[in-house]
């Protein structure tokens, strides 16, 4: 088996954990018999610098090409004063437009070994397991017509939330397709007191709700999903939601595991994935051999998962991760007293030699 496989390192960080990624891929080659076929292209604030633009012509026939696409992050101070339109952020945004990359899934869940880690009480998150579904290439990050343009002397800022009924069906789907793989529960998370485009969320996702009759599905308003998140998280199995809110309600999700660098992440619904750590460039850390690459590595076994079907090699990787935490290494962001620390090359070094076994 042969698979292309581009990687966008990107900024900070991500090019330091996407290569413990790639280490472990490797490994994966000879474990399986498997040959995967890397090509390396820039994206976000590396990709401005040598070529004016956060999303080369060249990395985005790269993607449409590959099999598989692993990322890092993108992004940072450096590039903080440029025009939007050519912000290291607009080039991912529009590499899941170009891909069709409607529906980004971010787990959250805890290794039992890291229940010391989670802000919230061990009784409240113990077995915690949560599959946030976002709407990716709608709502507000793309609705026109938005802007910042002077009226009267003064400046307005606006943008324009915008949702199809065909948009949200097919997330609505796809949600209800995923819950019928895991307890069958399926919370629909809206502004529908408020917003239009929530009224119309609620009523497309009730719709699609009809044709799985074995889906106990729910509704609830952002706000108090919020809420619930941190005082109840074991409520909820799957939660689908519209591009704004799940931004956001998947970086709160991702605080109750302990740390953001702990949980991947998959854009799907094209012919081709991108996968990546939920976790920013954090520039701060770059070069310091500090940042967690757990993330990144676990991106790289739902790529397998959900790109190659490769599922015994995905697993592999993941139960890998959790020997080398349940001995008690530690990068910083998850680190206790009576851990091991190490850093981001170091714990990559053990996965793979855990991998190996």
């Amino acid at each position: 088996m042969s698979y292309k496989i581009t990687i966008l390192p990107g900024d900070g960080i991500g090019k330091e954990v996407t290569q413990e990624a790639v280490n472990i891929l490797k490994i994966i080659e000879k474990k399986h018999s498997i040959n995967f076929e890397f090509t390396e292209h820039l994206i976000g604030g590396a990709a401005i610098d040598k070529t004016g633009v956060p999303l080369p012509d060249e990395t985005l026939t790269a993607c449409e090409e590959s099999d598989g696409v692993l990322m890092g992050a993108v992004g940072g101070p450096k590039w903080d004063e440029l025009d939007y339109s050519i912000r290291p952020e607009k080039g991912l945004l529009k590499l899941r437009k170009e891909l069709d990359l409607f529906a980004n899934l971010r787990p959250a869940k805890l290794y039992s070994t890291l229940i010391e880690a989670s802000p919230l009480k061990s009784e409240i998150i113990k077995d915690l397991d949560i599959l946030i579904v976002r709407e990716l290439t709608g709502g507000v990050y793309f609705g026109e017509p938005r802007g910042v343009e002077k009226i009267n002397g003064n400046e307005k800022g606006f943008n324009t939330m915008v949702y199809y009924d065909h948009e949200i069906e097919r997330i609505a789907r796809l949600s209800f397709e995923l819950a019928s793989k895991r307890d069958k529960r399926l919370t629909s998370v809206d502004k529908a007191n408020v917003l239009d485009t929530s009224v119309l969320w609620r009523k497309i996702v009730t719709k699609v709700g009809k044709e799985f009759p074995d889906i106990v599905l729910n509704h609830l308003y952002v706000d108090n999903c919020a809420m619930q998140l941190v005082r109840e998280p074991k409520q909820f199995d799957v939660i689908v939601t519209g591009n704004l809110f799940g931004d956001i309600l998947s970086d709160e999700a991702s605080m109750l595991t302990g740390s953001i660098g702990m949980l991947p992440s998959a854009s799907i619904g094209g012919k081709v994935g991108v996968y990546e750590p939920v976790h920013g460039s954090a520039p701060d850390i770059e070069g310091k051999d500090i940042a967690n690459p757990i993330a990144s590595i676990t991106s790289a076994a739902m790529m397998l998962r959900y790109s190659l079907d490769l599922h015994e090699s995905a697993k592999n990787i993941e139960n890998a991760v959790e020997r080398i935490l349940e001995k008690g290494y530690r990068t910083g962001d998850i680190f206790k007293e009576g851990n091991k620390l190490v850093g981001t090359r170091e714990m990559g070094s053990l996965i793979s030699e855990e991998l190996e076994k």
